[in-house]
C-alpha cells in the first residue's frame, strides 16, 4: 500500500509551506489522502523550518518517522534530516548553490537557474514541486491546474509558474534516479477537501451562525481570525482585531449580550488575560465561545510549537465557581462539528464554552470527504422572541428555575428591561449582598452542570474490544494514538484506544468502565505532568498504569507512542 512522505526544509521565508501546500492539493485532487504538518520557528527570516506531508491511498491521521523525498532548500536541511531517509530515498537540492560532498542519495536540480529561465527566481518553489512529481512519475497536469488556480488572477504569473514547474518536472524525469522505488499515479478524479484545523474551527463557527468575532492575534489561534476576516463580507460577519485579549473577550461578551452568536480565539498567554472576562460571562450568564489554542509555556514559551499543558488551567480558570463546558476536537473534521455544538451549549445553558486546540491541530492539514451541513442544528435555548414579550409580566433575567436556566430576553425588546450585574444579583439582575439570596443564585447557576453533563458525548473507542492495553488521549493526540493502535494490532497485540474530545463535564462513568476492561492503561498527552491522568484519578478514583508524555514542543508520532508502551 502506498505510504509516502515528503519533507521540505529551509530557512523561514524560503517557501517550504508553499511547496508542501501545492503538492498536498495536487495529491488530494488525484483521489489520495494527505496529512500535512508544519514546524516553524518564531522568526520571519532565518532559522530552520520544515513542512512535511504524508500521502496514502487510505485515510491518514498522523506523521510517522522517515522520509522518501527530502527537498532541501539549504545545506542545514541536508545536515539535519539526511539520516531520516528511507533506503532508496532521495534528497532534491540545488547543487549550483549548495555545496555538499557527493552521495548516491543526492539529486542536484538547478532550482534557481530553472526558475530564472522561466522568468523569475521566485518561481523556484514551483520548480521544486515539479521536480518532486517528476521523480515520482506522477502526472504533471494536476500541478498545472493547482498553479493556475492559485495564480489565476495574476495575469501571466500563472503560466510562468506552470512553465517553471514543467522545467523541474522534465529535469527529474530525465535525470532522476531511475531506480527510485516509489512511483504512483492519481487514483481517480475524486476531489476531497484539504483543510487545516484552524480553518475547520472557523468554518464550524460560520456554519453555527456566529456573527461577531473579536480577537488579538496570537499564534497558533491567529488563523481562525484571519480566515473569518476573509469571509466577513460574504457571510455578513464582523471580525474585530482588538487592542488586547481583555478587550477581545469583553467585546464578544457585549455582542452576545446584545443577541448575536459571538466568540473569541487566543492562545494560553492570551487566555490568562481573558480570565476575568470569563468570570464576567459566568456571573452574567452570557453565552460565549472561546477557542484556546495551546502552545508551550509558561510565559512566551515556544510560540510556534505544540503542547497540551493548559487543560487544568482551562478547567478552573477564573475565581469563583460557575458552569462551563470544555471540548477538545482531535481532527479538522471533528473541529468543524465541535464548533456547532459549542455555540449550542453556550446559548442553551447561558454559560462559557471553551474549545481547546493546539498548534498541531491548528496548523496541520487533513483530507476529508465532505462536511455534512445536515448535521448542523442551531439551538438557541430559551431565547425569547421579540413578539413574545407581551406575555411577560415582571421579566426577571436571572429567574430561579429548576434547570438553572432562565428565559433570556435581549436588550431593546419592547415592554421589558433586561438587567444584569457582575456583582452577585437578584433574579431581576440588581446587585445584592443578601447571603441567603447569594446561596440560592449560586445553586441556580450550578444546577446547569446537571444538564451540561448529559450533553457531553462519551469517549470514542477504536481498536480491540476489551483490550489488554488501552491507550487514552485527548485533543490532537488522536491521530498518533490511532495509528499506533493499528501498528500494534498488526503485530498481534490486543490494543485499543479511548479518546476524549469532550472533556468537561467529565464523562466519569464511561471512562471508569473502560479502565476496568483493560489490563493496562496508558495516558498519552503533550505535557510534563500528565494532566488528563490526574483528572481521571480525581473524577473516577482510578489511576492509570502509566503516562506517555512529550513536552519538547513537537507532536507525537505513532512510533513514539509504541516506544512509550515498551
Amino acid at each position: 500500500m502506498l505510504d509516502l512522505k515528503i519533507k521540505i526544509g529551509g530557512e523561514a521565508g524560503q517557501g517550504m509551506q508553499t511547496i508542501s501546500h501545492t503538492l498536498a492539493h495536487v495529491f488530494t485532487r488525484g483521489g489520495l489522502h494527505v496529512f500535512s504538518v508544519q514546524d516553524y520557528q518564531s522568526r520571519i527570516r532565518g532559522g530552520h523550518n520544515f513542512s512535511e506531508l504524508r500521502i496514502r491511498e487510505s485515510p491518514v491521521f498522523s506523521m510517522t518517522r522517515g522520509v522518501n523525498i527530502l527537498i532541501a532548500l539549504n545545506k542545514e536541511t541536508i545536515d539535519l534530516h539526511k539520516g531520516e531517509l528511507y533506503e532508496g530515498g532521495v534528497i532534491i537540492y540545488d547543487g549550483e548553490k549548495i555545496k555538499v560532498e557527493a552521495h548516491q542519495d543526492l539529486l542536484s536540480v538547478p532550482l534557481d537557474r530553472l526558475a530564472q529561465e522561466g522568468g523569475n527566481r521566485l518561481y523556484g518553489n514551483s520548480v521544486a514541486a515539479g521536480a518532486a512529481l517528476g521523480l515520482l512519475g506522477y502526472a504533471f497536469e494536476p500541478l498545472a491546474e493547482v498553479l493556475r488556480d492559485v495564480f489565476g488572477k495574476k495575469g501571466t504569473v500563472a503560466e510562468d509558474n506552470v512553465k517553471a514547474a514543467r522545467a523541474g518536472y522534465d529535469f527529474t524525469t530525465r535525470n532522476g534516479h531511475s531506480q527510485f522505488p516509489w512511483k504512483f499515479k492519481p487514483l481517480d478524479d475524486r476531489r476531497r477537501m484539504l483543510i487545516a484545523g484552524s480553518e475547520a474551527l472557523a468554518l464550524g463557527a460560520l456554519a453555527a451562525g456566529c456573527k461577531f468575532v473579536s480577537a488579538y492575534p496570537m499564534t497558533p489561534a491567529t488563523g481562525i481570525m484571519t480566515y473569518l476576516a476573509g469571509k466577513a463580507r460574504e457571510w455578513d460577519i464582523i471580525v474585530e482585531q482588538a487592542e488586547d485579549e481583555i478587550a477581545a473577550i469583553t467585546m464578544a461578551i457585549g455582542a452576545s449580550f446584545a443577541g448575536v452568536r459571538a466568540m473569541t480565539a487566543t492562545s494560553g498567554g492570551g487566555f490568562c488575560l481573558m480570565v476575568e472576562g470569563l468570570g464576567l460571562a459566568g456571573m452574567t450568564e452570557t453565552p460565549i465561545v472561546v477557542v484556546e489554542a495551546q502552545r508551550p509555556g509558561p510565559a512566551i514559551g515556544l510560540p510556534t510549537r505544540t503542547e497540551q499543558s493548559d487543560l487544568e488551567f482551562v478547567l478552573h480558570a477564573s475565581h469563583g465557581e460557575f458552569p462551563r463546558a470544555v471540548l477538545a476536537p482531535g481532527t479538522s473534521e471533528e473541529a468543524f462539528y465541535t464548533m456547532a455544538k459549542a455555540f449550542n451549549l453556550a446559548e442553551k445553558y447561558q454559560t462559557p464554552v471553551i474549545v481547546m486546540s493546539d498548534q498541531h491541530l491548528a496548523d496541520s492539514y487533513w483530507t476529508i470527504d465532505t462536511l455534512d451541513m445536515s448535521r448542523i442544528i442551531i439551538d438557541r435555548g430559551q431565547l425569547i422572541r421579540p413578539e413574545e414579550t407581551e406575555k411577560l409580566v415582571g421579566y426577571k433575567r436571572h429567574a430561579i428555575t429548576h434547570s438553572g436556566i432562565s428565559p433570556r430576553a435581549l436588550p431593546g425588546y419592547p415592554g421589558i428591561t433586561v438587567v444584569t450585574d457582575s456583582d452577585e444579583h437578584d433574579e431581576e439582575g440588581h446587585l445584592t449582598e443578601d447571603t441567603g439570596l447569594r446561596t440560592r443564585m449560586m445553586l441556580k447557576r450550578m444546577r446547569k452542570e446537571i444538564g451540561l453533563a448529559q450533553e457531553i458525548s462519551p469517549p470514542k473507542f477504536y481498536g480491540a474490544v476489551n483490550p489488554e492495553v488501552l491507550l487514552i488521549g485527548w485533543g490532537s493526540t488522536y491521530g498518533a494514538i490511532r495509528e499506533a493502535v493499528d501498528l500494534l494490532q498488526s503485530q498481534g497485540q490486543k490494543v485499543g484506544m479511548m479518546h476524549l474530545s469532550e472533556i468537561w463535564p467529565f464523562p466519569s462513568g464511561a471512562v471508569a468502565t473502560a479502565l476496568e476492561s483493560a489490563r493496562a492503561c496508558f495516558v498519552v498527552e503533550n505535557n510534563a505532568t500528565g494532566q488528563l491522568a490526574r483528572l481521571i484519578r480525581r473524577e473516577t478514583g482510578k489511576a492509570v498504569t502509566g503516562k506517555i508524555l512529550k513536552f519538547d514542543g513537537l507532536p507525537f508520532s505513532p512510533e513514539y507512542v509504541m516506544e512509550g508502551i515498551k
